[in-house]
């Protein structure tokens, strides 16, 4: 299986050289040498020498080209550096600190976040260059995805809902922004997406039945550009899909992960969360749009242009937040632009993204929770299959947030998935209810799988199931990167990375780490050498091939 033994090499020590005052941001002058200033007309290109996105680029594929890592060689992979989180301790709902975050790469500097916390590292070594602190006022810490940048700024969501600007060789603040309020349960964890001259940022939260919303900034001032609601207003026709505006208004539709962009057609493509009331669907018959749906906007204005509802009438908390990945290929002799989705709900769609029609719609997990698709594609849900206050039976959550991938050689989208199934209960069966109104807990056995799907098709092509050991969650898989050299990495839920074959899915190698793999992995060359980076825990780890 190409699985080699695991190489000790040094860790890098870092430690924050600087005391700051309680309350205060600490920011540290970089080194000599470092200077950082991004073309965010270059975001859209492939992720060679950097890393600038979220996903690497703008079409979710979190693909890279480069090809110096590969089968023949994955074996003599090394560790180059460790950078420990040592300077942080149990931060509220948080005993230990835990990356969540996808690093992104400009000019050889490397940025990584927890909530509060921003670094920047020296992407050859892992040294630190500065460390950013942010005291919150509310907002839930259950993670940070990442930062966005533009030009010589990054930018950074803090838990209770500011937008942060910070000088990116300095980590000095330049400007912050608050665009949600705290105090009405909404809470910040996403990566900001920088596409041309705009910021664009989503908000989570649905303890108090508030409406999911996109804001677009101006990244030179901070400046409003627009906002796109994810449950209609007054006056529109969607709202023929809820009881009336107050249930709307209180819809949810949280927009928690970045989306994907086409340049060509200047559309912004959106991912959004569960409706609310949560669980309890009784008081707002109907499809509730735009919660759990794939949403086109116009990235200028944020006009929606289409809208393909996932999950119609959500009562299981199905966010439907992974990544829609775009891509292109020949359908029925004719060339197509397309975007895939392995939904939380367990189906997988493939749609036109010019038009929002839909190719395919097929379970990628057993499921049994649907009766069939309406003409436009959507699934039907099964009334019996609600939550109820004596239980009922439906799957566990297919995926969640982690990201997926796409390789344009093997023409396969890669999903770690869950099959299993939990039970349901109604909490609050009144006629309104409110807030969280059930739970689920998770029911017999279930396994975490490793899926490589046809997006053309939705069958799996090949198929890896992690063994169930120790009692470990399965909630919840690490992401994953995938490379021209026929590469597929993720990880476990027994602390290893592992590399597999993106074509046969046969397992080129291994090592255990620290903790489970949890943030994005990326890849960049720098001096000529290929760097693998993932987090996991606590810690950010480097690979690549010895000198």
């Amino acid at each position: 299986m190409g699985v080699c033994a695991a190489v000790t090499t040094a860790t890098v020590a870092t430690q924050v050289s600087n005391i700051r005052r309680p309350g205060a941001p600490l920011a540290v002058a970089a080194p000599d040498g470092h200077h950082v200033s991004l073309d965010p007309e270059m975001i859209g290109n492939p992720a060679v020498t950097s890393w600038p996105t979220f996903n690497g680029d703008y079409t979710g594929r979190r693909y890279s080209t480069l090809a110096q890592i590969g089968p023949a060689s994955v074996g003599s992979l090394a560790q180059a550096w460790v950078f420990k989180i040592t300077s942080v301790g149990a931060q509220r709902g948080a005993p230990v600190p835990v990356i969540k975050c996808t690093p992104l790469l400009v000019n050889g500097v490397l940025y990584i976040t927890i909530p509060d916390h921003v670094w920047a590292l020296d992407a050859r070594t892992g040294k630190e260059i500065w460390h950013y602190d942010w005291v919150d006022h509310g907002g839930h810490l259950v993670g940070q995805r990442g930062v966005g940048i533009w030009k010589s700024t990054v930018f950074f969501l803090a838990p209770d809902n500011w937008l942060i600007a910070l000088d990116a060789d300095t980590g000095r603040e330049l400007w912050k922004k608050n665009y949600a309020d705290a105090r009405k349960q909404y809470f910040s964890t996403m990566a900001p997406l920088v596409i041309r001259n705009h910021v664009i940022v989503g908000v989570g939260g649905d303890a108090m039945d508030m409406p999911g919303f996109l804001d677009s900034f101006d990244p030179a001032t901070g400046e409003l550009q627009w906002t796109w609601w994810s449950t209609p207003r007054k006056g529109d026709t969607a709202l023929k899909t809820w009881p009336n505006a107050t249930a709307s208004e209180h819809g949810g539709g949280m927009t928690w992960m970045p989306g994907t962009f086409d340049p060509e057609l200047n559309t912004l493509y959106w991912p959004t969360g569960n409706t609310n009331p949560v669980f309890a669907g009784q008081g707002r018959p109907g499809a509730n749009l735009w919660t759990e749906s794939i949403v086109a906007l116009d990235v200028d204005s944020g006009k929606l242009k289409w809208y393909f509802q996932v999950s119609p009438h959500d009562t299981h908390d199905f966010d439907n937040t992974t990544a829609p990945i775009l891509f292109d290929a020949v359908v029925d002799g004719k060339p197509r632009k397309l975007l895939a989705q392995a939904a939380r709900n367990g189906f997988f769609v493939t749609l036109d993204r010019v038009t929002g029609e839909h190719l395919v719609v097929k379970p990628f997990v057993p499921l049994d929770w649907a009766s069939g698709l309406s003409p436009l594609g959507e699934p039907i849900p099964i009334p019996d299959k609600d939550p109820s206050v004596g239980g009922s039976i439906n799957i566990v959550n297919a995926t969640n947030w982690p990201a997926p991938a796409y390789n344009p050689k093997t023409g396969l989208l890669y999903v770690n998935a869950v099959e299993g199934k939990a039970i349901y209960y109604l909490t609050d069966d009144s006629d309104k209810p409110s807030g969280y109104g059930g739970t689920g807990a998770g029911i017999g056995p279930a396994r975490r799988v490793l899926q490589a799907i046809d997006p053309l098709t939705g069958n799996c092509v090949w198929k890896h199931a992690y063994p169930s050991l120790n009692d470990a969650p399965t909630t919840l898989g690490p992401s994953i990167l995938t490379t021209a050299s026929n590469l597929v990495i993720t990880g476990d839920d027994q602390r290893n990375a592992i590399i597999y074959s993106a074509d046969k899915g046969r397992i080129l190698w291994h090592r255990e780490v620290g903790a489970n793999e949890s943030g994005g992995i990326i890849t960049y060359l720098l001096d000529g050498k290929q760097y693998i980076v993932f987090g996991a825990g606590d810690s950010l780890y480097a690979w690549s091939r010895p000198e």
